[in-house]
């Protein structure tokens, strides 16, 4: 009887395990609460938390960096989503958030292409890399929607090609826009895309 219930409780414990991880993502599942950021660090000076966008209906949240090429494209497209969906005057917000460590991603040179390239949303830098982990985040760019209740109602690529041309389903507009009227999400979650995030390695990971 007692390895009836030690089984059955193995079990259950396995089955809350899997069903707390997306299909993709092995940290995250569509659902869940978004993990909050706390006093990071910007490339306009200041130092920003998630509940600073508490007006806020919709956040799309996107791990980026400066040297992944990949993510450098995608700043062609994501500033022009980021003026028309996340204006000021919207209820949308857009946040990217840099965890890489290497030289060519420290905050000075996050600020100088910041201000090149004229970014208009919050680029901030985690050193401590945290909050990528706590999301599950891999890639860069990587995206997260996030509703009024800062659920996870999506996950993953910007749209279904990496040459703009060819981009047919824009996953994340879809996303946003259907978190604004209240309807679910068709697509809710897909394979990011990009360069791997630089984690620094520690010993909870040997």
């Amino acid at each position: 009887m007692m390895i009836r219930v030690f089984w059955a409780a193995a079990a259950l414990v396995l089955c809350l395990a899997v069903s707390s991880a997306g299909e993709f993502n092995k940290v995250l599942s569509i659902g869940d609460a978004a993990p909050a950021w706390e006093n990071l660090e910007g490339t306009d000076g200041k130092k920003h938390s998630l509940t600073e966008l508490k007006a806020k209906d919709v956040i799309v949240v996107l791990f980026t960096c400066n040297s992944c090429p990949t993510a450098a494209s995608y700043e062609d497209r994501i500033i022009p989503f980021a003026k028309i969906h996340a204006g000021p005057d919207t209820k949308v917000a857009l946040v990217a958030i840099n965890v890489n460590l290497t030289k060519e991603d420290s905050l000075a040179e996050m600020t100088k292409r910041a201000q090149k390239k004229k970014l208009p949303y919050a680029y901030l830098f985690d050193p401590t890399q945290e909050i990528a982990r706590k999301f599950g985040a891999l890639y860069t760019p990587e995206f997260f929607v996030i509703d009024r209740d800062r659920k996870v109602v999506y996950m993953g690529a910007l749209d279904d090609n990496d040459p703009p041309a060819e981009a047919t389903t824009h996953f994340v507009e879809l996303a946003v826009t259907a978190t604004l009227a209240g309807k679910p999400t068709q697509k809710k979650e897909t394979l990011g895309r990009g360069c791997m995030i630089r984690f620094a390695r520690k010993k909870s990971d040997d």
